[in-house]
Formats: structure tokens, sequence, C-alpha cells
């Protein structure tokens, strides 16, 4: 159970006027003021932060607005997946209004992008690619979703005469920073902008906002926050006034591709991602742009209905990832750039296409991982208890492995390295689990004695390169690092419940509440709640051989719930049958509250996060 300060709580819904179950999720998610309270239950765009408090933000805009003014070419340079995408998507719109608004009039403007090619390229920034771009005249060149760790690319840049301006989320190096104009991230040493988790897209976003805003009035691409807002109270012009609205609705369409970004990166949907997610489900239940359009509807997504994460990261996420993976990722951007539908339906499809045959080869490399594993466990039991896991194939796809990593750890419970090969290169993807930095890890790793031609990466997700022969030195590293690490409490999956909700308090009010905690995700997970000593009514069901619904109730008079437990790493069905589930049985149920939409199911149901056979009660 997680801890809870019942006083605090009780000041808190007192304070705010809301039940106390909500006043104890609100503080497990660190929201103790009235104020904040009211923020994170109605986010609104007055919510976002002002892009001018990110360092080097100033100097971004003022080297980006003299390019444009002067019609220098741009070049925007990403990455292959769905967030590094998407930001380019963003900043290229920005900075063709920006050019409407104050470049010259007679040119169109040169703005191009390079999305590298997964396999050929691979992740970050290549000197070859800049040395075409110097050749072909572009001036300023702004990474968006990489480049903090591209030390080699920027010197490289400076040789050939271009500018640099570095937009990046991932985790700098504790020494030094790559020479550029400016480098824009929130998480480098010295940036005291109030929230450290956007996406890449996310902060190709603020510039974007800093890029529109600068020209709302002039003193906004030198002046500070404080300076500004007194500009902005004293000009009250009709075009400013045109402007604010123009931004406003410019950064509303934003919101909707920078939505499905963010949940797909795994950022935190606190704070200023939870105001992105928020509104940009909200506005992408009507998509204008003919690309999002024709995705959405091939991934089968109902706008008669609220969008959810589930269905960014399930359904639209793996399409637009699929080019990245399996084809080229510059499709995606010329998806949600073109303004003509028939070149859009194309684009879907082949994304779409794309997708099916990724989850082929996806299925068929998780059917042979899962038999290495099977195989070394056999051979060595003692592999249950390593504390990390590096499996390598020549036969796995480079655009897979990373969801390999993924699955690994959610069957093993420790942080995973999976590692295919190619012309006796090793490439890697890894996935940790709480409390396991696997990028420190990477770090240590490599500090320890020269062995990876790449990495990067944060906490809970990297990707490395490295020569193939390499690889069981590799394994033996990450082994000793992992030994030092790793406590028992770690390799043990642990299920925190928020709170004891007894069934028999369920009411629409409290559900009413909880939804307003929506969208869920990365530290802002669904509530769940347990009831102890539920009472089974009816006989079990087992669906497909691994699902289960039960019928339950708790109280004399308490309501009849139907409660499904989704067979994920376990039957349901073996489960149920080890246990003795069965008409009359009681049972302490860990569950989730969900609205059913199906007509034949509809209402308030549970799903089944976990249980176990009740205690008998003791005898007085």
């Amino acid at each position: 159970m997680r801890a809870a300060d019942t006083a605090a709580a009780e000041e808190l819904a007192r304070a705010a006027s809301l039940p106390q179950m909500v006043a104890e999720l609100l503080l497990a998610r660190g929201i103790a003021t009235p104020e904040a309270a009211a923020a994170f239950l109605a986010p609104s765009l007055e919510h976002l932060h002002d892009p001018f408090l990110m360092l080097g933000m100033d100097r971004a805009v003022t080297r980006i607005r003299q390019a444009i003014e002067s019609g220098e070419a741009i070049l925007i340079y990403g990455d292959y997946d769905v967030d590094g995408t998407i930001a380019i998507v963003l900043l290229k719109t920005a900075l063709e209004r920006l050019h409407a608004r104050i470049g010259p009039t007679d040119t169109q403007a040169d703005v191009r992008y390079h999305v590298p090619h997964r396999i050929l390229e691979g992740y970050g920034m290549q000197m070859p690619v800049l040395a075409d771009a110097s050749v072909a005249g572009v001036k300023l060149v702004i990474s968006v979703d990489t480049g903090i760790r591209a030390f080699a690319a920027a010197d490289e840049a400076t040789r050939l005469n271009l500018d640099l301006i570095v937009t990046d989320h991932h985790l700098p190096d504790d020494e030094r920073m790559p020479d550029a104009v400016a480098v824009i991230n929130p998480n480098q040493h010295g940036c005291n902008y109030p929230f450290k988790h956007l996406c890449g897209a996310g902060v190709a976003f603020k510039l974007a906002q800093a890029l529109l805003e600068s020209t709302q009035t002039p003193c906004h691409s030198v002046a500070g926050p404080e300076q500004r807002e007194g500009a902005a109270g004293e000009s009250a012009s009709s075009t400013a006034n045109a402007l604010l609205v123009s931004n406003a609705k410019l950064l509303l369409s934003f919101l909707k591709l920078l939505a499905i970004a963010t949940i797909a990166d795994a950022v935190p949907l606190l704070d200023e991602n939870r105001v992105i997610a928020t509104i940009g489900l909200r506005e992408l239940r009507s998509p204008v742009q003919p690309g999002l359009r024709a995705l959405m509807q091939l991934a089968d997504l109902n706008s008669a209905r609220p969008l959810t994460p589930t269905d960014v990261g399930f359904r639209l996420a793996p399409r637009i990832n699929a080019a990245g993976r399996m084809d080229i990722a510059s499709d995606v951007v010329e998806l949600f750039l073109t303004r003509e539908p028939v070149r859009a339906r194309e684009l879907a499809e082949k994304l779409h296409r794309l997708n099916d045959e990724r989850r082929a080869t996806e299925a068929e490399a998780l059917l042979t991982i899962t038999k290495a594993l099977d195989t070394l466990l056999a051979e060595d039991p003692m592999l249950e208890r390593n504390p990390s896991i590096v499996v390598d194939s020549e036969l796995w796809h480079r655009g897979v492995i990373g969801i390999l990593a993924a699955r690994v750890v959610e069957r093993m419970h420790r942080p995973a390295l999976v590692i295919t090969h190619e012309e006796g290169e090793a490439y890697g993807s890894g996935r940790s689990i709480p409390g396991f930095h696997l990028l420190n890890a990477l770090t240590a790793i490599e500090d320890s004695g020269h062995i990876f031609t790449r990495f990067g990466g944060h906490a809970h997700a990297v990707g490395f390169s490295l020569p193939s022969p390499l690889v069981p030195l590799l394994r033996e590293r990450m082994r000793a690092y992992a030994d030092k690490l790793m406590t028992p409490a770690m390799r043990t999956p642990e299920l925190l419940c928020d709170a004891e909700l007894p069934l028999d308090r369920i009411t629409p009010a409290l559900v009413g509440w909880l939804r307003r905690f929506e969208p869920f995700g990365m530290e802002n997970r669904e509530p769940v709640l347990v009831a102890y000593r539920v009472r089974i009514t009816a006989a079990p069901r087992i669906m497909k051989e691994k699902h289960i619904r039960l019928r339950v109730q708790q109280g004399p008079r308490g309501s009849l719930f139907n409660a499904v437990g989704w067979g994920r790493n376990e039957s349901w069905g073996e489960r149920s049958a080890r246990l003795g589930l069965a008409e009359g049985v009681l049972i302490d149920l860990v569950y989730k509250i969900r609205e059913n939409t199906d007509p034949d199911f509809a209402g308030t149901e549970l799903e089944v996060c976990d249980l176990r056979l009740a205690e008998p009660e003791q005898q007085i």
C-alpha cells in the first residue's frame, strides 16, 4: 500500500473541496495545494511555461530570426522515431509561419529537413550529412531530439562554417556540452526551466512557441520574462491581438501531434506534459490535416468518443514508428506536412502496411527470444538470479530490438539488453526496471574501458552499438555493474496499491472524480485500488484460454460488478484452477475501475490487476 499522509490529505480535501481519496491521490503525485490541484484537474494552455525560461532560448530565437530575415537555408536534423519525426514537423511549420511574418516577401522559406535512415545511418547527427548540407548552401542547422552528446558532429559543423542550434531532451554529459550557438535542453546544467521531462518534440515545441511569441512584440527575442510581460501589457494594437489569436490556434494544432509524441515517448504525464496530453487528445478528435486524418481512420479510431493514451500508444504510435523501424521515417514527415488528400492516403496506407510487417517480424523474433530464454533457463537455472539479461542474435531485425527488450523485461523483471549483428557491428537496445538507471550503467561500462561505437538514452531506455566481438565483454561488464546495484527487492515485481476502496463504496460521483485524473501514463498512472474479502458470485469464465471474467460483490447490499483479468505473462485459466476460484469463494482483489462501452457489458466494471484467496476470518 502506498503510504498516505492522512492529516495532509484531510487538509487538502477541506481546502480544495475534494473527496478524501482524491486528495490522497493528488498528494501522491506531489500536488499539495488547492491551486496545484485545480491546475491538475483542469489543464489549460495558460499552464504552459514561458519558453524563454529555458537556458539558451534567447540566443536560439535571435539566430533563427536572423536566418529567416536574411533568407538563409535552414536544415532541421531529426531522428527516425515518433518523437523525432513529429519534432521536425512542428519546427518546420513554425519556421515557415515565422518566415511569412518577418521573412523576405518575395521568397519562400528555405527550411529543409533530414531524417536519418535507421539502418544505414543510425541515431545521431552524422558528419557526411552536415558536409552535404554545407555544400548545398545551408547556413544554420537545428537538431531536434538529438545532438546533446554529438561533440564530434558539433566540431565538424564549426569547421564547415555551419551555425548549430541543439534542441534535445536526453541527458547531457556531466562534463561538457556540444559547441553550438545555443543548446536548448531543460536537463542541461544551469537551466532553471521549471519542468525537466519534456520529450524531444516537446523541446522543439517550446522553441516554436518562443519563435511565434517573438513576433508579438519586438522585445520578445531579447527581453527577460518581466520585461516581456510589461511590453505585452502596453501593446494593445489590433495586429498584436491578431497575432495572439493566430498563435493560440497554431499551438492548439501543434498539440495534436505533440500529444502523440509525448505519449509515445513515455515521459511523465505531469505538469506541462499533462497539459499537452490532455488538450492534444481532445483536439485529436477533430483532425484537419489530411495525413493525420487518414492515419486515424486506418487505425480505426472513433472520434465519437474521447481518445486515450492507449489509443495513441497502441494504434497511432506503432504505425508512425513503423516507418523508422522498417523503412524510411521521412515518409512520416511528408505525411504530416502534405495538404494533398490522395498523397496523404497513400502514405498512411504505406505506414499501415509497414506496421503489419513490423508486427509479423516482432512476433517471429519474440518467439525465438522466448525459446532462447527457455533454453538458457534450462541449461542454467541460476539465470533466474542474474541481475541483468543480455541476449543477441543475427536473426533479429534492428527495427524491433527495442520492443523485444521491453518484452524480456516484462518476463524476467530485470534490466535487459537485446542485440542484433550486421556486418561485424552489434546494434543494441535496452530497457530497465524501476530503480536501475540504464544510461548510468552504460556510461560506467564505457568509463571502465572504451567499447561502444556510440550510446545514449535515459534511465529507462538506451540504444547503442559496438563491434560484435566485444558483446561478451559487454555482457560481463553489465553483469558486474548490475551485481553491485541490484537488490532482491528490485528483482521482485512490486504491485503498489494507491488506496483501499471496498466495492460497495464505488459511486458514480467517485468514478467521475477519478476520470479527471486522465490521461494516465508515466508517473500519473491509473489508480490501483484494493478491496478485501470480495465474494465471487458466479463461476469464473475463462476466455480464449488465458483471460478471466468474474462476477463479484462486496457487502450485503453491494452492487454486482463484472471483473476482467487479462492473461499477459500468465494464463488465468491455469491460475484459476490452481487457486480453486469458484462461486462463493472470498478473494482479496487489486483492481482498476473501467468504463465498458460494449453494448453487452456497458457500465462500470473492474480490471483485475491481481488477486489472492482471502484469509479465513479469525475466530472470536
